[in-house]
């Protein structure tokens, strides 16, 4: 399998809403994106499926020397390499790749957060970073762009946040600030334990609102001269935002028992329009 195919099959089978923004590209950006995303998929799963913390912490610590190794002209990885071409063609920073590691460790340090301000750091290293390097990708010509995908990244992982929250529980982890839950009346024992309530439901509208807004602050910081170029971040901003709205359509509390999700018929459609609107 070439180290391309390898990104690709770990795409498609992440079954990830990203996957179907990715279709629309030429070549090149599309397969330096899939690459990207690949990355992302390795280091992520260490910290989600990995029991043992030493042992994360170890292949994390891997993650970092083959970084490094990739930018000495040395990858050992298919996805390292497949990452190869992409780095000098966009102009992708080592210390961005390098940041995302970072966000990923954290995961093996805390499963709480004490308030908001902590929380943005966790989600500028695991997504925001990751809106700076596809942005590279994708092409602009305006730094006002780079706004737009800090707020992007974070918009798209607080809706991961808000969708996730029964299945985090589980792995007792909490990413709804600490503090938040004491503003609304919500223990911790109440997500852990999936316990419905309108305390819940106002506590995760309010994450719903917060995301909104992040989304609404990305699509004004998109300059009009880099909207074609960013058509992919566009269309994943579709998908996402469609998720959100339907999470809290049928009442936000459900994501304490259920995984929502769209059918991937609607993905595609929502790609498509997307793509022709821009």
């Amino acid at each position: 399998m070439t180290p391309q195919a390898y990104c690709q099959e770990k795409a498609a089978a992440s079954g990830s809403s990203f996957y179907y923004s990715f279709l629309f590209l030429p070549k090149p950006r599309r397969e330096a994106i899939t690459a990207l995303y690949a990355f992302c998929r390795e280091v992520d799963d260490i910290a989600d499926e990995c029991s043992d913390a030493a042992i994360a912490a170890n292949k994390l610590a891997w993650w970092r020397s083959e970084i490094a190794n990739l930018y000495a002209g040395k990858p050992q990885h298919p996805v390292s390499k497949a990452l190869q071409p992409a780095i000098a063609s966009y102009g992708l920073a080592e210390e961005h790749f390098q940041e995302i590691i970072d966000g990923m460790g954290m995961d093996l340090q805390q499963n709480r957060y004490a308030d908001f301000k902590s929380l943005q750091l966790y989600c500028y290293r695991v997504a925001s970073v990751v809106g700076l390097l596809s942005v590279a990708i994708f092409g602009y010509s305006n730094r006002q762009t780079l706004k737009y995908a800090h707020d992007l990244g974070m918009a798209f992982q607080l809706t991961n946040i808000i969708r996730d929250v029964g299945e985090d529980a589980r792995r007792d982890r909490i990413y709804l600030p600490q503090d938040e839950l004491a503003r609304f009346g919500v223990s911790e024992a109440d997500i852990l334990h999936g316990r419905r309530s309108d305390a819940v439901r106002a506590l995760l509208e309010f994450q719903i609102e917060r995301a909104e807004d992040y989304y609404d602050r990305a699509l004004r910081n998109l300059p009009a001269e880099d909207q074609r170029a960013q058509r992919t971040g566009l269309i994943m901003t579709a998908i996402y935002r469609t998720l959100l709205r339907e999470i809290r359509k049928d009442g936000a509390e459900q994501v304490l028992n259920a995984r929502i999700s769209l059918t991937p018929l609607r993905k595609l459609w929502l790609a498509w329009t997307t793509w022709l609107r821009y």
